[in-house]
């Protein structure tokens, strides 16, 4: 087929021709120079305007949020003074239990934390298998995986601690156990579910036609391909376990936190701050070893990102992360020699070095489970019904309604004062920790050192410590949030930047745009979608965190969750306020995965 060209009609010239002769002499006519063709407008669209009309709305309440709070920069000054006559006491002096107590409680607390997270991972294999699209039975339970893991995920482990502490006795780590392992059974789960759903169907598809049944789909064609997830999602949940064990001692449960929260109540402030920067330092180790772990046994490099993961990285900068050799086969060696070869792996140096991560993985779990003293005898089994059947009815008891719906506020204005203040340090800081974005790599160094020094510091000990300095209220709650979140979303935009495509900077350098032209036109507006979906997860943060800062005295549901705790015997308060609490963050969590939607 050859195409044709139809010729004008004489003496009807066309548009451009009519155009030209209208248009002044000399000048270029109207309208678009090739042809008749005109770029459409886009329209925006009716989601984006909407997801603008409640970002804006959310930033107008945090606004609104921050002048609630009563915070100047005169309270840092009244702090500082407060700070110096605190330390000049000499009653206040930092104090520690001796070696053999403290090698005692820090055992207590890593066993409790291996054993919840251990538990966790176990439960989460079949919640994710029925939460996945892709290998769930029936629609039905992938919506009761799902929910699984929401539920589960909403309700912070000290708030479960509290519910069951009633059936031990005080200072049972058992309680810290459960608590730790149904809280961890939320995120855990969703993230092997979310990479169970982007594995290679091929495997399963095959087992599945050699006449497999599911379970061996599963765990022939599915399982062995997400493994690594699996492992690394759990040492991950470890480190954030750790970070929070400290709050389970106000709840009874034993360990390096029982012992502070002891110490504050019995007004020995130098003995309480002693043991919480004895759990900072516990969580830095930590976190060293579970990098190191994460190294050798799945192959994984340290991102740098943490401060255990940085001194990996820098420990491990020039060893080879391990590859697959030839007694590895991959899935490209498809051969029948390659599969022999697979079936009689030889003893090399690599193998007995991944065996014997797996046999210390297993021995610090069987020392873990001595270490924290589980005891099922701990169990009053005589309470077991009555104390849960004791949670219902629900009651709002003397506080009555409107002072618990007050505190559900009280914790969403903390949470999102916190989020708008740090918002804006965060793109300050963040952005100048981000490599293409610093003049410089000392200047990048010396933000991204002030990014993990924040992020390292948990916000109970910050609050903990304002609260023994200035007193109650929420303004220390405040302060912690607002240095923990900038720490975690300073990480995450500097992160961000340095992942945006590198093309539209390049060529505005070409173009002699300076460095901050640069960044305004081409490195933010790339990494705005990142900054509203980080800046969201910020705010679903706060308000878990808000609720434990509430436990220790910054008021909102975790003052009132303390008040109406099982050990006073008022448990239909306790189902009130979880009710609450789950709502709120339920709510928040579809906002923020709608936006997430919108903006992507």
């Amino acid at each position: 087929m050859t195409a044709t060209v139809t010729p004008a009609k004489a003496g009807k010239p066309g548009k451009a021709a009519k155009a030209a002769k209208q248009s002044p002499r000399g000048s270029a006519p109207e309208g678009p120079a090739r042809g008749d063709l005109e770029i459409p407008s886009r329209p925006v669209p009716v989601q984006k305007i909407a997801g603008g009309v409640v970002l804006l709305a959310m930033l107008v309440f945090g606004a609104y949020s921050l002048s609630r709070m009563g915070f100047d920069f005169g309270y840092l000054t009244s702090a500082a003074k407060s700070v110096r006559a605190f330390f000049g006491t000499t009653n206040n002096t930092l104090s520690f239990p001796s070696v053999p107590n403290l090698i005692y409680l820090a055992g207590l607390t890593i066993g409790v934390v291996v054993l919840g997270t251990i538990i966790a991972a176990l439960i989460s294999i079949p919640v994710a298998y029925i939460a996945a699209a892709n290998t769930t039975p029936s629609p039905w339970l992938h919506w009761l995986g799902r929910a699984i893991g929401v539920l589960t995920r909403a309700v912070p482990d000290v708030v479960i601690a509290f519910s069951v502490s009633l059936m031990f006795a005080l200072g049972s780590t058992l309680p810290g156990v459960i608590a730790i392992g149904i809280h961890s059974i939320g995120m855990i789960s969703k993230l092997f579910a979310d990479a169970i759903e982007q594995i290679d169907e091929g495997p399963r598809l095959a087992i599945r036609a050699a006449g497999g049944s599911k379970a061996q789909e599963f765990w022939a064609g599915v399982f062995p391909q997400v493994v690594p997830s699996w492992v690394a999602t759990t040492l991950h949940r470890f480190d954030i376990n750790i970070r929070g064990s400290a709050i389970l001692g106000y709840a009874g449960v034993g360990g390096l936190g029982y012992a502070m929260s002891l110490a504050f109540n019995q007004f020995n402030y130098g003995r309480g701050l002693g043991i919480a920067l004895v759990i900072f330092v516990m969580c830095i180790v930590l976190e060293i070893i579970s990098s190191t772990v994460r190294r050798n046994l799945l192959g994984i490099q340290p991102t740098g990102k943490g401060i255990g993961e940085r001194i990996v990285r820098a420990a491990t900068r020039n060893r080879p992360v391990p590859q697959a050799s030839p007694s590895r086969p991959t899935g490209a060696q498809s051969s029948a020699a390659s599969i022999e070869a697979a079936m009689r792996r030889p003893w090399t140096r690599e193998r007995v070095r991944d065996t014997a991560w797996v046999v210390a993985a297993l021995v610090f779990v069987g020392l873990s489970y001595w270490w924290s003293q589980v005891n099922p005898g701990q169990i009053m089994w005589k309470y077991v019904l009555p104390g849960i059947t004791s949670f219902w009815p629900p009651s709002f008891g003397q506080a009555g309604a409107t002072a618990y719906l007050n505190s559900v506020v009280v914790t969403l204005e903390l949470a999102f004062a916190a989020a708008l203040v740090a918002i804006v340090f965060s793109l300050v800081i963040g952005s100048f920790a981000a490599r293409n974005v610093a003049p410089n790599g000392v200047v990048r160094n010396i933000f991204r050192v002030i990014l993990t020094l924040l992020r390292g510091i948990p916000e109970l000990i910050v609050a903990l410590f304002l609260i023994v300095i200035v007193g109650l209220g929420p303004v220390p709650g405040f302060i912690a949030l607002t240095i923990g979140g900038v720490g975690l979303l300073g990480k995450l935009i500097a992160d961000s930047f340095e992942e945006v495509p590198n093309g539209p900077e390049t060529a505005l350098s070409a173009a002699g745009a300076t460095r901050s032209q640069r960044y305004v036109s081409a490195t933010l507006p790339q990494g705005l979608p990142s900054l509203i979906g980080n800046s969201l997860y910020l705010v679903d943060t706060n308000i878990r965190s808000a609720v434990l800062l509430g436990v220790v005295g910054a008021g909102g549901i975790g003052y009132y969750l303390t008040i109406a705790s099982p050990q006073l015997n008022q448990h239909g308060e306790v189902t009130v306020l979880v009710a609450f609490l789950i709502v709120v963050v339920l709510v928040i969590e579809g906002i923020a995965a709608w936006l997430r939607s919108v903006f992507k």
